[in-house]
């Protein structure tokens, strides 16, 4: 009965809990990852920016505190939600070819020779798209188990990195810092973007 041991790797829980016989859930694994973009830069395709991720930031949501004061306490609520800036670094390719892309990217939202800018946000944004695999690959397609979309992307950041004489084992990186407007997971119903509904409540504490 090894097996039946395995459920005990994990934590216990009440014996009203239908799970309680449960072992541990599969974790997703930070190396599964692809992320694609779409409307970013001019050339297509832009599958050598998918090819050259090194690593991403998963978004970051921030709810700011609202304050009031009541009497002797203070109660707190949540604020407009902003996302913050998320970051990736991609590999500098000996072609160029990821180097144009963010190049033809930057010029879209600033054209640095003719010191020309975009006439709206909708000639520059783009949509970033991060999805975690299961880890399958060649005849066995792999399974989308999330994605991160986020909408109106533009670079905020671009660091081209730092070469030396003396690095004799790193590759040549590319550093890009990204806002957005919106991110949401889908498919839809399985984190945020989710339909939970809107209570009409009528006092600030819960």
């Amino acid at each position: 009965m090894s097996v039946s041991s395995l459920t005990r790797f994990t934590v216990p829980l009440a014996s009203d809990q239908s799970a309680s016989a449960q072992g541990m859930l599969m974790p997703k694994l930070a190396y599964r990852f692809r992320v694609t973009f779409e409307g970013f830069g001019v050339s297509t395709p832009r599958s050598e920016l998918t090819k050259q991720v090194i690593d991403f930031q998963r978004p970051t949501a921030n709810f700011p505190e609202i304050p009031i004061d009541v009497y002797n306490s203070i109660i707190y609520l949540a604020g407009k939600p902003n996302w913050e800036p998320t970051q990736i670094n991609l590999r500098d390719d000996a072609s160029g070819e990821v180097s144009r892309l963010v190049g033809e990217q930057m010029q879209k939202q600033q054209d640095f020779m003719e010191q020309a800018s975009a006439a709206s946000g909708i000639d520059y944004k783009f949509i970033t798209r991060l999805e975690m695999l299961d880890g399958g690959n060649g005849v066995h397609e792999p399974t989308v188990l999330e994605t991160w979309e986020l909408y109106g992307c533009f670079i905020t950041q671009v660091n081209y990195g730092q070469v030396a004489y003396a690095s004799g084992t790193d590759v040549v990186t590319i550093q890009m810092s990204m806002r957005f407007d919106n991110a949401l997971q889908t498919p839809l119903g399985t984190g945020v973007g989710s339909n939970v509904g809107r209570t009409l409540g009528s006092t600030a504490t819960g």
